[in-house]
């Protein structure tokens, strides 16, 4: 990029790759339940605790990554999120070999404990990478390549782990002898456990990159004031339910898309490695309409997006729960389509105003809030397992309809 000094273009480009490496984590989870569901002929509510593990990592991991931030650098923070992540990946061996449910979602909390420490630290990093007038467009340079690590990591797992899965069913499952049970289930965790380890080599590489580059000093570290930040940014409305809005916001993302592989299935009736293709298909729309989105934004303020998407996706998913077939399923895409423009508008919306120190705690907050994902998933999972997984999509409907009210408040407030 123009806007970017000749000294930081390689420290740039080496924390974008962060913003994909996450993508890839986040978005194989969603497949990891489809995945778990057969190996381990679980209930969605047993295989949701992947995303229980995942989502609630960031919840506990996000505040004292800005501590750790404040008091060291930047490029501690990168080092010591890569080095959890690497070695939450690694995890997933012993885990394979035990066959161990449990021991997978701690390989998978430490994992996230990573991915959490990265995000809280390289989207300020890279703010601080040149000029205060062009750092909105450099965050979003890195941001694009979030999304292409979110198709990375499906592809990894339709190559890798869901064609690796063995076609029997539950019923099928619970008829086979246990050493012949034991040897099919004993592939598909080797396949599991040796895709998660692929990544972790990469992540180690990168590791010892970064830490042999000289990064940039770092312009605003120094100690947080915890308390008193917190007591100024509960008084500021629009971040405190910005919060509550992103909170929803990650329930939704985190619901539908670990339901994409699985509603396919249902109304198309096939099997994992095909409804994978529905997920990839969501990501490529998600993807796209980011970019559109964006472009979008240049006519329409963001807040009014904001409130025309949410309306749109309330009305995709009531077309999930409705109708069948093809029509649910592309409606079920329409719904991630809508999504793109969610995550990082509210983020804006939410820390309009806000800078110097208390900026780090409201963006941690906002990371903490990601603990939607956690707490939401399990409640879908609950109404799919009792009443079906078309039956599921209430859940979303209801969050969605919470990010319109929100973003109808903005608007009557008059704020962007």
């Amino acid at each position: 990029m123009r806007q970017i000094s000749r000294s930081y273009k390689i420290p740039f480009l080496l924390v974008s790759l962060l913003f994909l490496l996450w993508g890839v984590a986040n978005n194989m989870n969603d497949t990891l339940l489809a995945a778990f569901r057969r190996i381990m002929s679980m209930s969605d509510l047993q295989t949701s605790l992947v995303q229980f593990a995942f989502f609630g990592a960031y919840f506990c991991f996000a505040l004292p990554a800005a501590v750790f931030i404040g008091r060291h650098s930047y490029k501690a923070g990168i080092l010591l999120g890569l080095g959890l992540y690497a070695a939450g990946t690694m995890l997933f061996y012993p885990a394979g070999q035990i066959a161990s449910y449990g021991f997978f979602l701690f390989a998978i909390y430490v994992m996230a404990g990573g991915c959490a420490v990265l995000e809280t630290t390289a989207n300020p990093y890279i703010l601080s990478m040149g000029a205060q007038e062009t750092a909105t467009r450099r965050l979003n340079f890195a941001q694009t390549l979030n999304p292409i690590g979110a198709i990375c990591g499906i592809l990894l797992s339709r190559h890798f782990i869901l064609s690796e899965l063995n076609a029997a069913d539950a019923a099928e499952r619970a008829g086979m002898g246990a050493a012949a049970l034991a040897e099919v289930q004993a592939h598909e965790l080797n396949a599991v456990s040796g895709t998660y380890m692929l990544i972790g080599f990469v992540l180690t590489v990168l590791f010892v990159i970064i830490a042999l580059v000289k990064m940039p000093t770092d312009k605003d570290s120094g100690n947080l004031n915890i308390v008193s930040t917190f007591r100024i940014l509960w008084k500021n409305r629009r971040w405190r339910y910005g919060v509550v809005a992103q909170f929803f916001y990650v329930g939704v993302q985190t619901g539908v898309w670990s339901f994409t592989i699985r509603l396919a299935m249902d109304r198309l009736d096939i099997l994992e490695k095909d409804a994978s293709m529905i997920f990839l298909y969501s990501i490529i729309a998600f993807t796209a309409c980011r970019f559109f989105f964006t472009w979008l934004m240049g006519f329409v303020r963001p807040v009014k997006l904001l409130l025309c998407v949410s309306a749109a996706a309330v009305g995709c998913t009531l077309l999930v729960i409705f109708s069948s077939g093809m029509l649910s399923v592309w409606a079920l895409v329409g719904i991630s389509a809508c999504m793109s423009l969610m995550f990082p508008t509210i983020y804006g919306i939410a820390l309009e105003g806000i800078t110097g120190e208390n900026a780090k705690l409201a963006a941690s907050g906002l990371i903490m809030a990601i603990l939607g994902g956690a707490l939401i998933i399990p409640l879908q999972a609950l109404v799919s397992d009792i009443f079906g997984i078309g039956n599921s999509f209430w859940v979303p409907v209801v969050c969605l309809i919470i990010i319109f009210v929100y973003s109808a408040g903005i608007i009557r407030a008059g704020s962007r």
